[in-house]
């Protein structure tokens, strides 16, 4: 991405790409996989009989014809967002205009249905361990938890908080596993029964009309690979992993589906005599699957009832700041309000596209019946859908020249057939549920009212002027990189980073992350780089002092910590040096987020710095034990107190310690000689001192009292050691009242491994 500073300069910002082709793959599978599969599989089956596998699988493959076009569009433009800026790309601004309507209007409509999910799964809960008062009717019950799960997940929203991709996978992994065993034991249920091939007999009771309405109603069960799109700036390699991660999701959802339906549909046994198991299952409409389940597992309703929440919680969440998302970039494209464009400035979140998608969510649930809010979302995403189709058309021919990662087979043929068969469904979908296209109709006719009076009048709104130093002074064989946060952190660093390699004949490499919440595009962390400007010049400054060329970065992404690990990978960086104030906020971590996640997996050399109050350097610390760390905290001591002089004039003292408990003759001698090779390699002088202390933490800890700095080496610790440095340098760090070094040398992958697996190799 490329942006004009005040000079004139043209500058990049870099984006941090942190999901690969499984975590894409799981993001469409979680989608797809969710309360469709559980909410609609009776209602769905209801309408079309056992002709319900017909519909499922029909609707995969009418599916596959749109995935092909998002697959090429989103390894066209992998940063694009998806079908909203495509449309206006390659059609018209009003087209484009109402693709964004539709799709705002899309998510919050599916939202709603998995909102209305949640509440009847909950009520069911509630009603089978006997905790509703005779008097609240379910249906009401249902429909105020839905208002209050979108009350909180609007809330999560509007705080910058979601699931990372790790729990996600773990949620979407769970939720294929409860499908799983619900499968498995209705096929040992029907292999029990023996004849349960009459149960899908007559196989078309409504004939194909019944297929096609099912299909159209469960439409909006197969869009989940539409978000993967939407991520694709997120995506590693995104020409290559997001078309791979569509049709992946795409078919493990079919097969998924395919499953429940069948075991649902052959091993259920009606409570009623002479009831078709479709009757019997659409009797119960979102609930049928609990009652299956019910039948078919040990605890099954419980279990069901809670792979249901889980799945709706989850849809609800994702679909939340999906629609906020499309109305954040109308409102920034001056095609909603200006303040659906504008950005919290302390959560970085985009609170009034988030609080007013969260409204309408609300308001469409307490409003509508679920088969409503289903067939009224899939009107609206087959829309959506045809002009997404037109569009890959449309692109190919204005622009062939463009590197695609994936170019649709026998073009234009498949969107041709993707824009008929979306076709085909609005009209039996029109049949099913008329208000559904009643609802649709009357949302795009307002939206026609607001084009003409507001959005066709409205210029979209300029971009800030984003101000990033990534000219690149010079280029050296020694790079430090230093993650800043603020300007206190940046001249802290920079004292320590401009020394360090102004001896190695190096450079610094600053990089400020702007982490970007999950409700905001990776691309829209440019509306907060005007922070990163100061922090950035503070580390030039301490650079300039010593003559030292610094090159700069500020990068986007969702996690601080795998930015900075990307970056030093991108960049081959020598050292990472990393700051901590002292404090941290994280639960379970030792020092925090992004210094516990460097720390566990650097690419190159590691110091992480605890800093006290500042002073001048007159005395380093450097406690030895020997090995590869302890000599890399003699050598970083040496070219801090080397520089220093060369400044200043004075020559700082450097002690190197060794501690022994108790007095033994033997420990001392072993501590001197260990000293002796520690210092042989250095021409700068340095006192070896061993001193004799009831313990090695108590020892250096005395020493401290003198120095300015301590630099002290990582000590090898097992593979389930928890602690990222080793038990004493990070007590040292702790409790030390001057400023801690603790280094770290990576030694390549291997060692680094046995180094972990084995204590003291």
């Amino acid at each position: 991405m490329e942006v004009h500073t005040n000079n004139g300069k043209r500058e990049s910002v870099s984006l941090a790409r942190t999901l690969g082709g499984f975590d894409a793959t799981m993001i469409g599978v979680g989608a797809m996989i969710g309360a469709g599969i559980f909410v609609l599989t009776g209602i769905a089956a209801g309408v079309a009989g056992p002709a319900l596998l017909i519909a499922f699988l029909l609707n995969g493959i009418m599916t596959s014809f749109t995935a092909a076009s998002y697959a090429e569009l989103g390894s066209l433009f992998p940063n694009a967002g998806g079908g909203y800026l495509w449309v206006k790309q390659a059609l018209s601004p009003l087209l484009g205009f109402l693709s964004g309507w539709i799709t705002w209007f899309g998510h919050s409509i599916a939202c709603s249905l998995y909102a209305l999910g949640f509440g009847h799964y909950t009520a069911d809960l509630l009603s089978r361990l006997g905790l509703i008062p005779s008097s609240v009717e379910t249906d009401v019950l249902a429909v105020g938890l839905a208002v209050a799960i979108t009350a909180l997940f609007t809330y999560i929203n509007l705080h910058g908080i979601s699931e990372t991709s790790r729990v996600g996978n773990i949620l979407t992994l769970s939720k294929i596993a409860i499908l799983g065993l619900f499968v498995g034991f209705g096929l040992l249920s029907m292999a029990r029964q023996g004849d349960w091939v009459s149960k899908f007999q007559p196989f078309l009771p409504t004939g194909f009309t019944g297929v096609v309405m099912a299909a159209g109603l469960t439409t909006i069960a197969f869009q989940g690979y539409e978000i993967i799109a939407q991520c694709g700036e997120e995506i590693r390699e995104p020409k290559r992993n997001l078309p791979r991660a569509t049709f992946a999701a795409i078919g493990v959802a079919v097969c998924v589906y395919l499953g429940v339906a069948f075991v649902a549909l052959g091993a259920v046994q009606p409570s009623i005599a002479g009831m078709t198991t479709w009757d019997f299952l659409a009797r119960y409409e979102e609930l049928a699957i609990i009652e299956a389940a019910r039948q078919l597992m040990p605890l099954g309703a419980f279990v069901l009832i809670i792979g249901g929440l889980m799945s709706t919680m989850s849809a609800l969440n994702a679909t939340i700041y999906a629609s906020s998302r499309v109305s954040f970039a109308m409102g920034r494209d001056r095609n909603l309000p200006s303040f659906f464009g504008e950005i919290h400035p302390i959560r970085h979140t985009p609170q009034w596209a988030i609080l007013i998608s969260g409204t309408l969510v609300a308001l469409i649930a307490v409003t509508l019946p679920v088969k409503s809010v289903a067939s009224a979302a899939g009107v609206l995403f087959l829309l959506l859908f045809m002009m997404v189709n037109v569009s890959a058309i449309r692109m190919r021919r204005l622009r062939p020249d463009l590197e695609r990662g994936f170019r649709i087979p026998l073009m234009p043929l498949l969107p041709i057939l993707g824009i008929v068969s979306q076709a085909m469904l609005l009209v039996f979908l029109f049949r099913l549920s008329p208000e559904s296209w009643y609802i649709g109709g009357l949302w795009l006719v307002a939206g026609l009212v607001f084009y003409a009076a507001y959005a066709a009048r409205r210029e979209p709104m300029k971009e800030p002027v984003r101000i990033l130093h990534q000219e690149i002074v010079s280029t050296r064989r020694y790079s430090i990189l230093i993650p800043v946060a603020d300007e206190l952190q940046a001249r802290l660093l920079g004292t320590l980073a401009a020394p360090i390699a102004r001896d190695k004949d190096g450079e610094v490499f600053a990089l400020h992350v702007v982490r970007v919440p999950k409700q905001l595009g990776i691309a829209d962390g440019r509306f907060v780089l005007k922070h990163g400007k100061p922090i950035l010049e503070s580390v030039i400054a301490q650079a300039k002092e010593l003559d030292v060329p610094v090159n700069t970065m500020i990068r986007f992404g969702r996690d601080v910590g795998q930015a900075v690990v990307a970056t030093a990978r991108e960049r081959n960086s020598d050292l990472i040096l990393l700051g901590w104030l002292g404090t941290t906020s994280s639960e379970g971590k030792a020092f925090g987020s992004v210094i516990d996640a460097v720390s566990k997996n650097p690419p190159c050399d590691l110091a992480m710095v605890r800093f006290r109050q500042r002073e001048e350097l007159r005395e380093i610390l450097v406690p030895v034990g020997g090995g590869p760390n302890s000599s890399m905290a003699l050598e970083l001591a040496v070219m801090q107190a080397r520089e220093y002089s060369r400044e200043n004039g004075f020559q700082p003292h450097i002690t190197a310690l060794y501690v022994v408990r108790g007095d033994d003759r033997r420990l001392v001698e072993l501590g001197n000689r260990i000293l002796a090779k520690a210092i042989a390699p250095f021409d700068y002088p340095i006192e070896p001192r061993v001193v004799a202390a009831p313990s090695i933490l108590e020892g250096i800890l005395r020493q401290t009292e003198e120095s300015n700095l301590v630099v002290i080496g990582a000590s090898e610790e097992g593979f389930f050691e928890q602690l990222l440095f080793g038990a004493m340098p990070e007590r040292v760090a702790r409790e030390c009242s001057k400023t801690v070094m603790i280094v770290k040398r990576y030694q390549g992958p291997v060692k680094s491994w046995i180094h972990r697996l084995r204590p003291g190799a």
